[in-house]
């Protein structure tokens, strides 16, 4: 038993905080204040996001930079700060970020684990003459109340820049090129999943290149707003203990470091206080999420089969749909978008309901808004490209399906309206619905006008350009 509680008190060193001693494992880069969020929060098991770490080691490098520009950290001082807090932005101490997401509001918690570790790495590296402070180094002219909310949109913005956006585009080309592809066979419209006016594959599948078009424009005015940044309003926008050329300084060394821009917000208050311009950032990515779910849905039933569905398209197969049912093949890449685009839509509902959760002048759940925004970020990424390269960029159409229904579309029947009225024309539509016939054989028999007449008014491809055809005067009911 001895020697077993030996081991227990060898695996541990004392630290010191402002509340008393507290044991911390021994091999931890990480003191006493991260030692007691670490036991105070034990609920999820999810540490922060790695995209969080990396914007928590700019921010300290920038910060160290930035002070030793302004001669208050001596220069072996910021230097040794500086390159432990890059080490740490490229992920090289990961493990020694264990603070559950779900801890104070105010994200202390993890900023002073970034502040224990790089003081820590800075420390051992034999290149400072004087101890290095968690607070009085590392955090120097900063507050948790503005690295927290900066971290959040350096996070954001860099994820969404390297990740996202390039995952859109990819998306996006993807369907241009099927459309392009695909662009001559025409098919059937559907409006109430119920059949209606024909269209081409290019133009179904530009309606989806549009839709994110949209997607991206909307993303890109949002980085407008998240590009500010609250850093040097330190606990509530005043800028208390920071030097007033902080704020900016950050911002441009930051800019160069994660190679994006950033600029000091003009109000730090606004910016610790509320988390707007993240909640908007997330509202963009919901309604991209809605978008990508229009897709997958259209995807899924368009492949729906291929007997018994519709039978369109043929999706790449992919894996075995079924464990009981040999031969079964399921759009598996577009339920794994959905699955994601659910998970998002909540993500933001959580961030909508974190976003009014400050009171005066600190928002406390920053962590929160943090780890979803970031996850939408990331789920979406992936989930872009895998539905580009597994599921569009592989897809076939079934030309011959899509014929057969459509020569069977009784809603062709809609061109004629001009030169016979709706009502004739609606005859005509559910007679050839009821004897199971193509609309142009009915007509030819009621409608009065002559074969060749008929074949060229509702040839399909013509009817995929709109307008009203030559010679289709007249009025309509």
């Amino acid at each position: 038993m001895a020697k077993q509680a030996s081991r227990r008190v060898s695996g541990f060193r004392t630290e010191r905080d402002s509340m008393g001693e507290l044991q911390v494992p021994a091999q931890a880069l990480w003191g006493a204040q991260t030692q007691r969020a670490v036991q105070n929060f034990p609920i999820s098991g999810r540490p922060m996001p790695r995209e969080f770490i990396r914007a928590l080691g700019l921010i300290k490098a920038a910060a160290a930079e930035v002070n030793g520009g302004l001669g208050l950290l001596g220069k072996g001082t910021s230097q040794a700060i500086r390159a432990a807090a890059l080490a740490v932005a490229g992920g090289e101490h990961d493990a020694q970020f264990p603070i559950d997401v779900f801890q104070t509001g105010s994200g202390t918690s993890s900023n002073m684990n970034a502040n224990e570790v790089i003081a820590a790495l800075a420390n051992a590296s034999g290149k400072v003459a004087k101890a290095i402070h968690p607070n009085d180094h590392v955090n120097l002219g900063q507050s948790s109340n503005d690295v927290i909310p900066t971290a959040i949109r350096v996070g954001a913005l860099i994820a969404t820049t390297e990740q996202l956006l390039p995952a859109l585009k990819h998306l996006r080309r993807a369907i241009e090129k099927q459309a392009r592809a695909l662009g001559k066979v025409t098919k059937t419209g559907r409006t109430h999943l119920m059949d209606a006016m024909p269209l081409t594959f290019a133009q179904e599948f530009g309606a989806w290149a549009a839709q994110l078009a949209s997607a991206q424009a909307r993303i890109e005015d949002a980085l407008k707003r998240v590009r500010r940044l609250p850093i040097g309003g330190t606990a509530i926008g005043t800028g208390i203990n920071a030097d007033p050329r902080f704020g900016k300084g950050m911002a441009r060394v930051l800019s160069s470091l994660a190679g994006t821009k950033f600029e000091s917000a003009a109000d730090k208050f606004e910016g610790i206080a509320a988390q707007d311009d993240a909640v908007e950032l997330s509202g963009q990515l919901n309604a991209l999420a809605v978008a990508l779910m229009k897709i997958a849905n259209d995807l899924r039933w368009m492949n729906s089969g291929p007997l018994a569905g519709l039978g369109e398209i043929e999706l790449p197969a992919l894996q075995p749909g079924s464990s009981i049912m040999p031969g079964k093949v399921n759009p598996v890449i577009p339920e794994a978008t959905c699955m994601v685009c659910a998970q998002v839509m909540g993500h933001h509902t959580a961030i909508t309901v974190a976003g009014q959760s400050g009171n005066f002048q600190l928002n406390v759940m920053l962590p929160l808004i943090a780890y979803d925004l970031l996850d939408s970020i990331g789920l979406l990424s992936n989930v872009m490209r895998l539905l580009a390269d597994r599921a569009i960029d592989g897809l076939k159409a079934r030309p011959e399906r899509v014929r057969e229904a459509l020569d069977r579309n009784p809603i062709l029947v809609t061109a004629l309206n001009p030169l016979i009225g709706y009502e004739k024309a609606a005859a005509i539509a559910k007679q050839a619905y009821k004897e199971g016939r193509p609309v142009l054989d009915v007509a030819v028999e009621v409608s009065g006008l002559s074969a060749k007449e008929l074949r060229r008014l509702l040839d399909p491809t013509a009817l995929t350009r709109g307008g009203i055809h030559e010679g289709a005067g007249g009025g309509g009911g």
